[in-house]
């Protein structure tokens, strides 16, 4: 268990995991595997739990029991998606600048969040 929530490990596909982000599109999975695979790390990336239902009201004396809980909508199926090395904190690498693309650029914010994909090297990261 992480000491706070900016660094959890959990299990995902039978492996301990540093978690990266939870609850992710198919398409960001794809996205993240890609960046951080090509940093190095083994990434694991596991079909996230489904979401909760609500339980159904009960009926109050008297009423019958016609109120039912509407279903769920389908969605896209979610993600969870972590790497095997347990001091890996998407944050320290993200404002560490350690994390670099496939042509060698410094990963920003806006690039992490997939905001833009031009990566400025002469400006700060926080610009």
């Amino acid at each position: 268990m992480a000491l706070n929530q900016n660094h959890t490990v959990e299990e995902l596909g039978g492996y301990r995991c540093s978690i990266v982000e939870k609850n992710i599109s198919q398409q960001r999975a794809d996205f993240l595997t890609a960046l951080l695979a090509g940093n190095g790390y083994t990434v694991v990336c596991a079909a996230a739990a489904p979401p909760k239902a609500k339980a159904a009201p009960k009926a109050a004396e008297g009423e019958t029991e016609t109120n039912t809980v509407p279903a769920l909508p389908t969605a896209e199926p979610c993600y969870d998606l972590g790497v095997t090395d347990l001091l890996f904190n998407p944050t320290n690498a993200l404002f560490g600048r350690t994390l670099r693309t496939k042509s060698g650029h410094i990963v920003s914010l806006a690039y992490w969040q997939q905001k833009s994909d031009d990566i400025p090297n002469d400006k700060p990261y926080f610009l």
